[in-house]
């Protein structure tokens, strides 16, 4: 939609909104501890078995109350949630729609709901594995004291996604790591909650090993045991990590086909994403400031609206100028 009135009033092509990818990461790409390996395989013989469960054995007539095979992926940033939704949708043969509850929620009161019922719709005519990542967002708990229109909002998005819960047939995958936010009604259309740790010894090894081409230099010097037990990080944190060393070795001096990545370049790398972490806790101001800034900067719906419809003007009057 190409208008500047309608983009800066927030009236954006909603398909554009939901990634929906044609799935190519299978489980030979992700480490993850056995006991989350487990689960996750009882998990996909659920979808497996769904014909033979609920149809051949007619236990879909005794049981109408949600056939939606719903997952919930628990568990700290970086610890292969995403990637295990789409090996999932991989084994499955589907695409995988992602969905982030940024990109669905709106600032117009009543339209969030709608967005969550469309992106069920559009997961079935594409026969998509559903994928909500940062799930709490959209199933939080729902709240008694409704005396005002976000709260009253918050409640309504929530009540829509358990009535399609209901009326789906597919597969939905919920990612959170604030798993104790969600909504005790939408818990329990939860069909396996599969936690995903962070990695020990033996997965933090192999994960290091994994995130490497066989065309990749490696110097003598580099041993992937010693960064497994030195650094307690996730296989997210080793990701980033790996590809830092291969930048700072490529930007050594020397020839191309001399350059290596050393020992030197891992630890730094890794070091660099700790740090980085670190940085994004901090506050640049002191607390108090802070929250008051933030109680400042939380507008209400109309506010917002009363925004929206100052800079679509100002888009008009542009476009007329021009």
């Amino acid at each position: 939609m190409a208008n500047p009135l309608l983009r800066a009033l927030g009236f954006n092509d909603f398909k554009r909104t939901v990634e929906s990818i044609v799935p190519r990461r299978t489980f030979a790409d992700v480490v993850l501890p056995a006991a989350t390996r487990r689960t996750l395989d009882e998990a996909l013989a659920q979808v497996t078995s769904f014909d033979l469960i609920y149809r051949q054995w007619g236990l879909g007539e005794r049981h109408r109350d949600g056939m939606a095979l719903a997952f919930n992926f628990a568990g700290p940033s970086g610890t292969g949630k995403t990637i295990c939704a789409e090996a999932v949708a991989h084994a499955l043969g589907r695409r995988l729609m992602i969905v982030r509850y940024a990109e669905v929620e709106s600032m117009w009161m009543g339209e969030t709901p709608k967005n969550v019922a469309a992106v069920f719709r559009l997961a079935r005519e594409q026969d998509a594995v559903l994928f909500f990542d940062e799930a709490d967002a959209i199933a939080a708990r729902r709240s008694t004291h409704v005396d005002h229109a976000f709260q009253r909002e918050s409640n309504t998005v929530v009540s829509v996604l358990l009535q399609e819960l209901e009326r789906f047939n597919g597969v939905v995958i919920f990612a959170t790591n604030m798993a104790v936010n969600f909504d005790p009604a939408f818990e329990r259309r939860i069909r396996t909650h599969v936690l995903f740790e962070m990695p020990g010894v033996e997965e933090r090894e192999r994960i290091w090993r994994v995130q490497l081409h066989t065309r990749t230099p490696l110097a003598a010097d580099v041993d992937f045991r010693a960064l497994a037990e030195r650094y307690e990080v996730s296989g997210g944190d080793i990701h980033n990590a790996v590809l830092k060393a291969a930048m700072a070795a490529a930007a050594e001096p020397g020839a191309d086909s001399t350059k290596q990545i050393h020992q030197h370049h891992f630890d730094a790398g890794i070091r660099a994403v700790i740090a980085g972490r670190r940085v994004m806790r901090q506050s640049l101001v002191a607390p108090g400031v802070a929250a008051g800034a933030a109680d400042g900067l939380r507008l209400g719906p109309f506010a917002l609206s009363a925004a929206a419809v100052v800079i679509a003007l100002a888009a008009l009057i542009v476009a007329i100028v021009k």
